[in-house]
Order: C-alpha cells, then sequence, then structure tokens
C-alpha cells in the first residue's frame, strides 16, 4: 500500500477542523498509521518548502506555518497520493471544487487547510523528514475487503 503526508496547517487547527478533515480521509477508507502534533520551525520550513523558497509569499508561508501547532498524519491506501490530493482540492481554495477539503473551508492559496505531498516520491522524502520508523503503526483492517479488489491490495 502506498502511503501519504497530509499536513494539517496552523489554521485548520486554530478553527477547529482538525477531526472534521481526518474523518474525511477515514470515511474515504484511508488508514492513519502515523500522528503527531508538532510546532514547526524555521529549519524544517526550509528544508520542506525549498522548492518555493525564491517566492515572494515564502516569508508569508513560513510565517503561517509557524502560527500555531501543526497535525503531520500518514495516510495508507491504494493510490493514496492521488486519492488525498484529488480529496484537497487545488493548492488556491479559491479554485478548489465544493466537495472538497479546501473547496468547503478555505479561500486562500497559501491558508488552505493541508498540505499534501504532489507525488509518490516526495511523499517517501516527506514522511521521512517528519516521521521515524518506530512512529508507524501496523495494523489490520477488518475493513479491507469492503474497500480494494484483490488486485488493489
Amino acid at each position: 500500500m502506498e502511503r501519504t503526508l497530509v499536513i494539517l496547517k496552523p489554521g485548520a487547527l486554530q478553527r477547529g477542523l482538525v477531526g472534521e478533515v481526518i474523518s474525511r480521509f477515514e470515511k474515504r477508507g484511508l488508514k492513519l498509521v502515523a500522528m503527531k502534533m508538532k510546532q514547526l520551525d524555521q529549519s524544517v520550513l526550509d528544508e520542506h518548502y525549498a522548492h518555493l523558497k525564491d517566492k515572494p509569499f515564502f516569508p508569508w508561508l513560513c510565517s503561517g506555518m509557524m502560527a500555531a501547532p501543526v497535525i503531520l498524519c500518514c495516510w495508507e491506501g491504494f493510490e493514496a497520493v492521488k486519492v488525498v490530493r484529488a480529496m484537497a482540492g487545488s493548492t488556491n481554495a479559491r479554485n478548489a471544487a465544493p466537495g472538497t477539503i479546501r473547496g468547503d473551508y478555505a479561500l486562500s492559496a497559501q491558508e488552505n487547510i493541508v498540505h499534501t505531498s504532489d507525488s509518490v516520491e516526495n511523499a517517501r522524502i516527506e514522511l521521512d523528514r517528519f516521521f521515524s520508523p518506530e512512529d508507524y503503526c501496523s495494523y489490520p483492517s477488518p475493513l479491507e475487503q469492503y474497500l480494494y479488489a484483490p488486485d488493489e491490495k
């Protein structure tokens, strides 16, 4: 099964949306295999958002991500990266479709409730940044037979 990172941003925590967002992923059938709360600092954000460092909004992005703690989640499932990205919606929440997380709860490109990994490769890199091997929990799900066809496991 594929794994992906979801960061519930400070706005999700401050607005009381953490349970709502986590519930959406659970109801979809994704399996939560790691989770923790963390206050991010500039050094981890410089690494995590290195590809955006030259953008004019980078200082605002970092400031927003340090405004309060974040909730770091690892979700597991068949094609989890693709599924989570679709559920999150467009990065610019004003363009996100209703029914997506950003489309239902955000109005900003930056203050957009969640960060999600954009590829399988980046998911691995991002998960390694925030989680150690001992942070992951492996457990059987009695629902798996109802979520996937035999060739999707």
